[in-house]
């Protein structure tokens, strides 16, 4: 084993330096998963269509000229290579970037990168220790072949039907669990595999169904779902408001996911601000605080309020005396007043208020980019904090920019061998036909 550096932390490297990634992916769920590599420190050579590119570049477009946010959010410190995959040249060039990578990392549709000629097999007659990862929407069984988006992935990993309100429908949350947290979860088993192969020198292949990364974020449902055939829930609210429980894990509105009942209350001048609330848990260790601070000092002692299991029928009446106490106060002083005490609260941050907290941007969790044709814009930092590996959000690369530097000085190709790839057309787009007059 090397020996500790010596040097200062945060000073040696990142933590994935040397790992090379090709990068075959699009959209969101891919993107998120080798964007966070590379904010690891992995060098991700993003491969695009020549002339089109990720399909998100040109999505909800706010400046126009310039790629989307949505594309430069997800495609920070990554380099660009344009080539045509059904062409000889571009292919022979795919291969060499196969034999030059550590790590291929695709969401295509299933079947599409074997339509391409990159079968597992082929790829690992080039490259033995390459790493083929792989974002599908379900593992193996009968919708293995379906397409999945963000939303559909929510509904099958059972997230949509135990969001919303019980006599309402279901409800997809505004989080991307289904994209995002599946590229979260191929990450981690990424770095695994890249950790296995140390002692065994080969690669294999890593999937992360989206259906099951779901499921994974919504696992307190799936436990509830057992606990159900014993019994009501009797945290859940239509307990205490006698409404019989189904045979499936029901909506449960804004009840905490635990055991300690929780809800959204209103703050002062929710009239006129929608995110004017804050999230409320009567937590059992400190119920006494709560009493004093809402000022109902007797139901510390009173029967019918001293403890959880007695106020379970009455959580409804009690979060609607707690509300007549926080609609006196904005969220932030019931947050400040709250946490003196040790009662957990949470206040309802819009998206403006999280642009602007200058706390989050010290940390690196919000970070402001200089882009060179959209100009400055603000971006999610690497939400994972290493004390020795110091991340930096460089800005996400133009189509192709960094075509030539790949060729070059990864593949190590000389100027008259790039100049007769590029000459063949395998790098850039067809040219349109000219329209008759």
């Amino acid at each position: 084993m090397p020996r500790p550096s010596k040097k200062p932390f945060g000073q040696d490297g990142k933590a994935l330096d040397g790992v090379r990634i090709l990068d075959f992916t699009h959209v969101q769920s891919g993107p998120t998963c080798t964007q966070l590599l590379a904010w690891f420190g992995a060098d991700v050579i993003k491969v695009e269509r020549p002339g089109v590119g990720d399909i998100t570049r040109g999505q909800l477009v706010d400046v126009k000229g310039a790629d989307s946010l949505y594309f430069t959010m997800l495609n920070h410190n990554k380099r660009s290579i344009t080539i045509d995959s059904k062409h000889p040249q571009g292919k022979r060039v795919l291969d060499e970037l196969i034999k030059s990578c550590d790590v291929l990392v695709e969401n295509f549709a299933p079947g599409a990168l074997d339509r391409m000629g990159l079968t597992w097999e082929h790829i690992h007659k080039l490259n033995p220790r390459m790493i083929v990862a792989s974002v599908k929407g379900f593992g193996p069984g009968p919708y293995e072949d379906c397409k999945v988006y963000e939303n559909v992935a929510q509904c099958t990993g059972g997230a949509a039907s135990t969001t919303g309100f019980r006599d309402g429908p279901p409800l997809v949350t505004g989080a991307q669990i289904g994209d995002s947290g599946t590229g979260l979860h191929l990450a981690l088993g990424i770095v695994a595999a890249l950790y296995q192969r140390n002692r065994t020198g080969r690669g294999q292949k890593v999937l992360a169904a989206m259906q099951d990364g779901v499921l994974n974020l919504a696992r307190v449902k799936l436990r509830d779902q057992q606990r159900l055939q014993h019994g009501p829930l009797t945290e859940y609210s239509q307990y205490g408001e006698g409404v019989p429980f189904g045979d499936a894990t029901p909506r449960a509105g804004n009840d905490s996911g635990g055991g300690q009942p929780g809800w959204i209350l209103k703050c002062k001048g929710w009239e006129e601000d929608p995110n004017a609330y804050i999230y409320f848990i009567t937590q059992a260790p400190v119920w006494g605080a709560i009493c004093d601070l809402i000022g109902e000092p007797t139901w510390k002692t009173d029967p019918e309020y001293a403890t959880p299991k007695a106020r379970l029928p009455k959580l409804k009446a009690i979060f609607a005396r707690i509300e007549e106490w926080t609609m006196t106060k904005t969220k932030f002083e019931v947050m400040n007043l709250c946490n003196e005490v040790d009662i957990p609260v949470g206040p309802i941050l819009s998206m403006k208020e999280i642009a602007e907290d200058e706390s989050l941007r010290k940390t690196g969790t919000v970070v402001e980019v200089d882009h060179p044709v959209r100009g400055k814009y603000l971006t999610v930092g690497n939400p994972i904090k290493l004390s020795d590996s110091i991340s930096e959000v460089k800005r996400s690369p133009l189509l192709g920019e960094h075509t030539d530097e790949i060729l070059t000085k990864v593949l190590g190709l000389d100027k008259k061998t790039v100049a007769e790839i590029k000459a063949s057309g395998a790098l850039s787009a067809p040219e349109k036909a000219d329209k008759a007059a």
